[in-house]
């Protein structure tokens, strides 16, 4: 007998699978440790095959696992897509969102389809400035959601994902080797304008803002010529440039965490439908390059 999934096995096995334990997703799903061992047993029963593997005192995904977990982000997703639809189907009002300019091109265009598909009646109005400027609009109440760079634990909100942050350069150019070496940075304010120049002054590296940019296609087009060195996280690094290494004399920096941050001054259907969406979105951006 074919077996149908029952979407609560797998909104648990989903959350297993992203908080890196049993314990932690009994926390997030409400159940005790015992209820979770217990579905995640019936859903092994039901697929035949086993989800999970011990790895010293952890439990990972085995390779069925892994496969299961794509179809049930999928599965979940549309599930709940569906229900959101269908109970608020002509859900209007509008949101303000906050994002730096170099996330927009990476992990937008699809979040926001989606969303304008199910709310069309929904106004997003998407305000692209550097985290620093955009954290205190949240507080302020000056805008409904924010996606922001902060350094992992350092601030409330959701981690949407976590990122390895980068010196690069053009690809074809070694701009990198001159002194005092020629950055191209965002405009002050920006986290990674900070951790640049903090990180070669602690190594005593001489250094000169030959171009500040307040947009990331600027950045990219003076880096991919050959005029500077810049920093972003690893997934926006484009094919123009190549990542610089310790070995040439670049300092580790900071890990980037991407946050999600919510007003805590206005509250409504729209703005909490839009986060899930969000927070759905890099789930399966993530999925999708691993």
């Amino acid at each position: 007998m074919t077996p149908v999934f029952d979407n609560e096995l797998l909104r648990t096995f989903v959350a297993i699978a992203d908080s890196g334990g049993f314990t932690r997703a009994a926390e997030q799903v409400h159940r005790s440790q015992s209820a979770v061992s217990m579905q995640m047993k019936k859903l092994e029963e039901m697929v035949g095959r086993p989800l999970f593997e011990k790895v010293g005192r952890s439990m990972v995904l085995t390779s069925d696992g892994e496969i299961l977990l794509n179809y049930a982000r999928r599965i979940l997703r549309l599930h709940d897509e569906a229900v959101s639809t269908l109970q608020q189907p002509d859900m209007v009002g509008s949101v303000r969102l906050g994002i730096p300019d170099d996330y927009v091109a990476a992990f937008i265009p699809r979040i926001m389809a989606r969303f304008a598909k199910s709310y069309p009646m929904v106004q997003v109005e998407v305000i692209c400035n550097h985290s620093e400027h955009l954290t205190k609009a949240i507080k302020g109440g000056e805008i409904d959601l924010a996606i922001v760079t902060t350094v992992p634990g350092s601030m409330e909100g959701e981690i949407l994902r976590r990122e390895a942050t980068v010196w690069a350069t053009s690809k074809h150019h070694f701009i990198h080797e001159e002194e005092p070496l020629p950055l191209v940075l965002f405009q002050p304010g920006c986290i990674f304008r900070h951790w640049a120049m903090k990180a070669l002054d602690k190594i005593d590296k001489p250094y000169r803002v030959a171009y500040s940019s307040p947009s990331i296609t600027g950045i990219e087009a003076i880096v991919g010529c050959g005029l500077g060195v810049t920093v972003l996280v690893n997934s926006i690094v484009n094919d123009a440039m190549r990542v610089l290494t310790a070995a040439e004399g670049f300092p580790l920096l900071p890990e980037s965490a991407i946050t999600l941050l919510k007003t805590k001054t206005s509250s409504s259907p729209a703005i909490q439908c839009l986060s899930e969406y969000i927070t759905e979105g890099f789930r399966d951006h993530q999925a999708n390059a691993a």
